[in-house]
């Protein structure tokens, strides 16, 4: 008790003192001046203490903030309180100050007075109008001091800082995967719950995110735009391109750790690894010739049905392979896409143009 009598006391008496420093600062500073009548000392002090406690009733105890106006301060001191007065009563979200209240009402009512004289499109506040002017002037002030990048929002350039501090804020409490952005964590969260909110109107079939659903609808629409300038093929999706563009490019970034043999798709190299490792966990019922793949399991059992799903629109001969009919169709389109590099001879079927090529090698 008596050290907190203690404290307090010398607490005083620091604030003493530097009052009376202060108060005799602002008597040298006022004598300083030429031409002015000199005032007393006692009323020099009340000024001076007038104006000394109209600071501190201005000034935060909690962080040292200060504040122009009282009114201002006790708004502020409800982010010290957690009080928030102002309540919706539409879905009961409080907040501590009314003119935020009047902006969230703008989500219930669909008010949205901003709008963008270049597009036409319409905001709720005018801080998002002005945010989104951006888009239509270019302006990109946020720099990244790492890599030069700009952005239009200060909170993209805080995301992207990120990769560079290897900062990951938002973690997952069911498995502890990490993330650098809550948007990212929301969508992994999908994972964890089974929830799937983007649901196709055609076929049933859900997504966890929009994008997902939009390439889906490209199978019910036929739209395939990602094409290849190299041959012409088109894909439903980009990735797809991509890996086809390796085709031409030859790429074959996955390489097998056992033989050294490359290949243009991962999957490509999964399945190549199982003839090292002799695992064959497809088996036919029919008569137990055992796989790598389910696909080659698929296409085997047709042998046993007698399933020949692919027709050719030229003489209705069908096959079990549509690579079987690819290759049956050149008979009537006269197509040869695989051409000999030493002496230009074209065939059908590119087993037959490595047969050919023995022929220059000898």
């Amino acid at each position: 008790m008596k050290h907190t009598e203690d404290t307090e006391e010398q607490r005083g008496l620091m604030e003493e003192s530097e009052e009376s420093e202060e108060l005799s600062e602002v008597e040298e500073e006022h004598h300083d001046k030429p031409g002015e009548k000199p005032l007393s000392r006692s009323k020099t002090k009340k000024t001076f203490l007038k104006k000394r406690r109209a600071k501190k009733s201005t000034t935060c105890t909690q962080c040292g903030k200060s504040f122009t106006k009282k009114s201002c301060l006790e708004l502020h001191m409800r982010v010290h309180t957690g009080e928030k007065p102002f309540t919706c009563d539409q879905c009961g979200k409080s907040f501590t100050q009314k003119v935020h209240l009047d902006v969230h009402m703008t989500v219930h009512t669909g008010e949205k007075p901003h709008t963008c004289d270049q597009c036409g499109k319409s905001f709720s506040q005018s801080s998002t109008l002005k945010e989104h002017m951006k888009i239509h002037t270019g302006e990109k002030p946020f720099t990244c001091d790492q890599c030069g990048k700009s952005f239009s929002h200060s909170s993209t350039l805080r995301e992207h800082m990120r990769i560079h501090t290897g900062a990951r804020l938002f973690t997952c409490d069911q498995c502890g995967k990490s993330f650098n952005q809550s948007s990212y964590l929301k969508k992994h969260m999908m994972i964890h719950t089974g929830e799937r909110p983007y649901t196709c109107d055609q076929c049933g079939k859900s997504f966890t995110r929009s994008q997902h659903l939009k390439d889906h609808m490209r199978i019910h629409s036929g739209a395939r735009p990602f094409i290849c300038h190299q041959c012409g093929k088109t894909f439903l999706l980009e990735s797809a391109l991509k890996t086809h563009l390796r085709v031409h490019m030859k790429e074959k970034p996955h390489s097998c750790s056992m033989c050294g043999k490359s290949f243009s798709r991962l999957q490509y190299l999964n399945v190549h690894q199982k003839t090292h490792t002799a695992v064959r966990e497809y088996m036919c019922f029919e008569c137990e010739k055992s796989f790598t793949t389910a696909n080659s399991l698929k296409l085997h059992q047709r042998i046993h049905t007698g399933e020949k799903p692919y027709m050719c629109s030229h003489c209705d001969k069908r096959f079990s392979r549509l690579a079987h009919l690819k290759t049956h169709e050149m008979i009537h389109t006269g197509e040869k896409p695989y051409k000999c590099s030493h002496c230009d001879k074209r065939f059908n079927q590119s087993s037959n143009l490595k047969r050919h090529e023995l022929i220059h090698t000898v």
